[in-house]
């Protein structure tokens, strides 16, 4: 594999030098903070990347006042109290995205972060107790149990609620094959997880850093040398 300090040193270059990376990285995530995070504000991150997923997400970004109205706040008891009619309303409401699958993912994640939150003390404790080590494990959890939340959907929600994830975008794969990983053009399988997991790892070990900055580093160091405004709005990393 090649060495993590040249992949850094390439990124570097590539954005202008090494306080214009470190500013493109973002804050250091403390896993012990999802802890905090409300119920409901766990279930509203999960409607929005389930909603954002495959879409503009400026425009789902945008509408997110009324999804909240439209969805009671997103606070799980009580939308699992709701009758059958209240989401056949939703298929028609102006104020979100009327897409009836994603709709029906809200309810089934409801139930999803009510019983998870009931057997653990909350679902951000329980997230936040996952291995960090461990985040593919994690991953395949919220894939069986969630609803529409395989794939890169989990690891961006993994970021948006504050945990320390990296996100298997393009430009992350194809600066990890570029190292000498040997993982699939895209690495779906349980066996190619793993060794993503088992690389970060090594290099968490190696550098000290977050797996969000290494996710980061990888992806910034190959492929379309994007601007920092576009990086604001890129939804591969």
């Amino acid at each position: 594999m090649a060495d993590f300090a040249a992949i850094r040193a390439r990124a570097e270059k590539r954005k202008g030098g090494a306080a214009v990376l470190e500013k493109l990285l973002g804050a250091v995530p403390d896993n012990r903070d999802v802890a905090k995070v409300p119920d409901d504000r766990i279930l509203s991150a999960i409607a929005e990347r389930v909603f954002a997923a495959g879409f503009v997400w400026r425009v789902i970004e945008q509408k997110w006042p009324g999804f909240e109205e439209a969805f009671l706040h997103f606070e799980p008891k009580r939308l699992l109290f709701q009758p059958d009619d209240f989401w056949h309303e939703l298929a028609s409401d102006s104020r979100i995205v009327r897409n009836p699958q994603k709709i029906r993912s809200v309810k089934e994640n409801a139930a999803f972060v009510e019983r998870v939150s009931r057997e653990h003390g909350g679902f951000g404790k329980f997230v936040a107790e996952w291995p960090a080590d461990d985040q593919v494990g994690l991953m395949a959890f919220f894939g069986k149990h969630g609803s529409r939340l395989g794939g890169n959907t989990g690891q961006y929600l993994l970021r948006w609620i504050g945990w320390d994830a990296f996100v298997i975008s393009s430009d992350m794969t194809a600066a990890l094959r570029d190292a000498g990983l040997e993982i699939a053009e895209t690495p779906t399988s349980k066996k190619d997880l793993q060794r993503i997991q088992d690389q970060v790892n090594a290099w968490v070990s190696e550098t000290g850093l977050p797996r969000k900055h290494i996710s980061r580093i990888l992806a910034m160091s190959i492929g379309e040398n994007r601007s920092p405004e576009q990086l604001g709005e890129y939804a591969g990393e």
